[in-house]
């Protein structure tokens, strides 16, 4: 599952330590649910949202995939979505649409009582979206001199070897240019973490020569911050992250920090046909379900406003509302093409570029859409979620959906995010 592959935050989730997370900025309108089988329920936007020209225009492109799309033809997108918009560091859209619950395990349609509305606070699983949280925290190591960019990976950490990967560096496993594959094999493992560590490189693999999109070079990179911190990846996260920025609800495993009644509210299902059972607040990726809810990959859950502050942070140069998390100088880097001149390999989007900065992927049109620029930036995750940031009209966009629930194959979520990302370029 892993191709894109806090409430009341206390102990070492990651999720923050400022209480229960129901105001504030996240606190939106709570949508009372779009019928996605052909219903008339309510698609509600804020009242910030209804200040913004686009926010009637992405509300509908968004009601739209609540349906089946000529895109789509025999399912609905997603079963439900959640959009915030920040420009200038301010929010002006702010909408929800659908549910975060609509199929029990088999799947099985619930009925209409028993779904559960799609709000602006609505907690999502992010997948590879975590992606970007380690590259923050890896990049935050650098800084601190703890890691060289461009050493070889295995200095810090001794259990990775195999044939070719002492050419691995740091640097290439956050430019997915190390070689190494898309997932990992856990099963029967005694020792997951030294499992992942020991993945070989694909055949015929030459470290730093072609982007090729890897899950495993982001649970290596978490596991390096983890060494060199002395931290587990939930402290290192609340430390280095959600503390700093005050972001209340974004950590893993979330059935461990959020209240009962927020449980109910405002998790957001995945799978409804799984051997698991219905996912809601349990990761949807396998590889982490099996390594205990948290890698460098996947396992982060959290709202789409709190997406969007990441996604402003590294706007603002790697600050925001006062609180510095990285040096411009770092974002700079960051967000600089690690892979000019070097080809992709994806046969999911055949003829994509190569385009990727430090654990962000660039100039991808295939989901920003008309957005899409050599400087925009962002990333995608299997979920059906996103985070799209284009400089030039200091736009961020947080886009959540739960395309996985109740059936990832169900859907394709790229047009969707490209069609809601022409909208707002449409209105710019």
């Amino acid at each position: 599952m892993s191709r894109e592959a806090g409430t009341s935050g206390t102990g070492t989730n990651g999720a923050g330590t400022n209480g229960a997370g129901t105001g504030g900025a996240e606190a939106g309108g709570a949508g009372t649910g779009s019928d996605g089988a052909g219903g008339t329920g309510e698609v509600t936007a804020d009242g910030v949202a209804a200040t913004a020209a686009y926010t009637a225009p992405l509300t509908k492109v968004l009601t739209k995939y609540l349906k089946p799309t000529k895109a789509n033809p025999k399912h609905p997108t997603y079963a439900g979505a959640v959009a915030v918009v920040m420009v200038d560091g301010k929010v002006t859209a702010n909408i929800a649409v659908g549910h975060a619950l609509r199929y029990k395990a088999g799947p099985v349609e619930l009925a209409a009582a028993k779904r559960v509305p799609m709000r602006t606070d609505s907690i999502f699983d992010l997948a590879s979206l975590t992606k970007v949280y380690t590259a923050v925290l890896l990049m935050q190591q650098v800084e601190r001199g703890r890691v060289d960019l461009d050493a070889p990976v295995v200095r810090y950490l001794p259990g990775f070897t195999g044939k070719g990967k002492s050419r691995v560096t740091v640097r290439m496993l956050l430019a997915h240019t190390s070689g190494l594959p898309v997932g990992a094999t856990m099963k029967n493992a005694a020792d997951k973490r030294a499992k992942v560590l020991a993945t070989p490189l694909l055949t015929g693999a030459t470290p730093g020569t072609t982007y090729r999109y890897s899950s495993v070079g982001l649970m290596v990179a978490a596991q390096l911050v983890e060494k060199v911190t002395g931290s587990s990846l939930p402290a290192a996260l609340r430390n280095g992250i959600t503390g700093p920025l005050g972001l209340r609800t974004t950590g893993f495993t979330p059935l461990t920090w959020l209240p009962k009644a927020d449980q109910a509210k405002r998790l957001v299902a995945t799978d409804a046909r799984t051997s698991r059972g219905l996912l809601r607040g349990t990761v949807h990726d396998d590889v982490a379900a099996q390594m205990g809810g948290a890698i460098g990959s996947a396992g982060l859950f959290g709202t789409a406003h709190e997406v969007a502050v990441l996604g402003q942070m590294l706007l603002g140069g790697g600050a925001h509302n006062g609180k510095r998390v990285l040096r411009a100088a770092t974002v700079t880097q960051m967000l600089t093409n690690q892979n000019r001149g070097l080809k992709a390999v994806d046969p999911d989007r055949p003829g994509r570029p190569a385009d990727h900065g430090l654990g962000v992927t660039l100039r991808q049109p295939w989901f920003m859409g008309k957005l899409s620029s050599a400087t925009t930036f962002g990333h995608t995750g299997f979920t059906g979620t996103s985070l799209l940031v284009h400089p030039g009209h200091r736009l961020v966009l947080a886009l959540l959906t739960n395309r996985a629930h109740p059936n990832w194959s169900w859907a394709n979520p790229d047009p969707m995010r490209a069609e809601v990302a022409d909208v707002l370029a449409a209105h710019l």
